[in-house]
């Protein structure tokens, strides 16, 4: 996917979705140039209708996490046989992801270069080698990297832009040896996405 189709990912959805790491904090970043969508009627105000507002909603959470259709009604559909608020329980599952963890520790400089590290067998898990991006990882987890990655140069410059993202509460980073710990499940709150996951539960539920 080029810069450009990236960008205009973010522009769609009024937000920063920082889907190409430290690019997304520079003077690079078109979202800062143009925050309106794109297209030609772009700057025009455009009223949204109850199913576009709950679409845009699911459209954006599926970007986030760089998901598609099939594996997000997947975690949807598991969430809702779950006990507890189904909306919140999406959003702990896709937190549980083995590669949203890595970019989350600082790992990797965005979600979808942290599927191409855990692919290539980089990331361990509890000192074993786990090589799917969407293992689920349970609390008291350990990840650390291989050898062969630890001397990295996008993994120095992700883990000096974590300085700018900052360690959720419920991660541990230790830098200095490459490894973290997955404390526990997050809550909503701290999880603090700018996303209004029970108008997805509203459009699955139709």
């Amino acid at each position: 996917m080029s810069v450009q189709t990236v960008c205009r990912i973010c522009r769609r959805e009024g937000m920063k979705l920082y889907l190409k790491g430290t690019r997304c904090e520079s003077d690079k970043c078109a979202f800062e140039k143009r925050g309106y969508a794109p297209g030609q009627h772009g700057q025009k105000r455009r009223k949204e209708t109850e199913y576009g507002l709950q679409l845009r909603e699911k459209q954006k959470v599926k970007r986030i996490y760089g998901l598609l259709e099939r594996q997000f009604r997947r975690y949807f559909s598991i969430a809702s046989r779950k006990k507890g608020i189904t909306g919140e329980t999406l959003l702990q599952l896709l937190e549980q992801r083995l590669d949203n963890t890595t970019y989350r520790m600082g790992f990797a400089e965005s979600r979808r270069q942290a599927r191409q590290i855990v692919r290539h067998g980089m990331i361990l898990v509890n000192g074993q080698k786990v090589d799917i991006p969407s293992y689920t990882l349970k609390a008291g987890d350990k990840l650390s990297l291989t050898e062969k990655y630890r001397g990295n140069v996008t993994l120095k410059r992700s883990l000096e832009s974590l300085q700018k993202r900052n360690v959720p509460e419920w991660l541990e980073v230790d830098a200095t040896s490459f490894s973290g710990v997955f404390k526990k499940i997050p809550t909503k709150e701290e999880i603090a996405l700018p996303v209004q996951e029970q108008l997805i539960v509203e459009l699955y539920s139709k």
